[in-house]
């Protein structure tokens, strides 16, 4: 891990008892960038260290992965809500010492994203959230060639404790399912990354942290989206959206039309990759974060 992130500082902090774990390096602007599922922080070890050059890169684990706490789900899985991981994320960077920021995220972190820049409208100053469409929407919009693809949305959202038990029967082969049965395959990522999230999917808890984040999504993110779209709130910073050419999401939904329900300024476009765009098409991605994040 240390070798991938050669150069960044390990934090932790607590928020009500969870720890907070993350890395930390460079300088300028604020960047926070939040992973996906079933990943780590470690997600972004091919453009983390190119970014450090123009920003101050902050890496955080969602709360229920990477080295980040567990906490019990609670009612309606509530602990894992989007709104309370988006408040996660604002004691980091307030820890860090920033009101104001940017933010890149990848899928489950995408989602966090969205709910932090909704929640949170005065510390976001722009978005760039890859491979997703609001999560209502799709939930809306499920096809049967979505449900297939996206099998595990479907599957951890059902009653305690099947899910739990089967994906920690054996977490390795739940992650390569899910990772492997994607464009690319689990050729496309580096040894010791796969190796990181297959150890902290391991950890004590993953399991029903993991069922709780799709559970919270399919259930009280959904009536927060809902509560958004009653009032008429909309993202008013600028968003990027980039999905993979070759990924499920551009093929099963109109991406920039769904956005552009939920935001004011939207743009975006697919980059010729799959689901894992900063594993699979690093550069292409670096090229549209540091046109996008550096922009008056």
């Amino acid at each position: 891990m240390a070798a991938m992130l050669d150069g960044f500082e390990r934090f932790d902090f607590a928020r009500d008892g969870v720890r907070l774990h993350g890395a930390r390096s460079g300088r300028g602007p604020a960047l926070l960038m939040l992973h996906g599922h079933p990943q780590t922080h470690a997600m972004w070890h091919r453009v983390a260290p190119a970014l450090v050059e123009r920003f101050t890169v902050v890496l955080m684990d969602l709360r229920g992965y990477g080295d980040s706490g567990r906490p019990a789900a609670g009612e309606g899985s509530a602990a894992y809500a989007k709104r309370e991981m988006a408040s996660d994320a604002m004691l980091v960077m307030a820890e860090h010492g920033f009101r104001q920021f940017q933010v890149l995220a990848h899928d489950r972190g995408a989602r966090v994203a969205h709910r932090l820049a909704v929640d949170h409208p005065q510390a976001v100053q722009r978005l760039m959230l890859l491979d997703i469409a609001p999560t209502l929407a799709m939930y809306q919009n499920t096809s049967e060639a979505f449900a297939r693809a996206y099998w595990h949305w479907f599957f951890l959202i059902q009653p305690p404790p099947l899910p739990e038990a089967l994906v920690g029967s054996d977490p390795v082969r739940y992650l390569r399912s899910v990772m492997g049965s994607r464009y690319a395959g689990l050729g496309v990522f580096a040894p010791e990354a796969l190796a990181e999230y297959e150890r902290c999917l391991q950890i004590p808890g993953s399991a029903q942290a993991v069922c709780a984040d799709y559970r919270a999504s399919a259930g009280i993110d959904l009536d927060h989206d809902r509560e958004d779209l009653a009032a008429g709130r909309q993202l008013a910073q600028p968003l990027r959206v980039l999905w993979g050419e070759r990924g499920v999401v551009g093929k099963c939904f109109d991406v920039l039309a769904l956005w552009r329900g939920r935001a004011t300024q939207v743009s975006g476009r697919a980059l010729p990759c799959g689901h894992y765009i900063a594993e699979e098409a690093p550069e292409a991605l670096l090229a549209e974060a540091q046109e996008f994040f550096l922009q008056e």
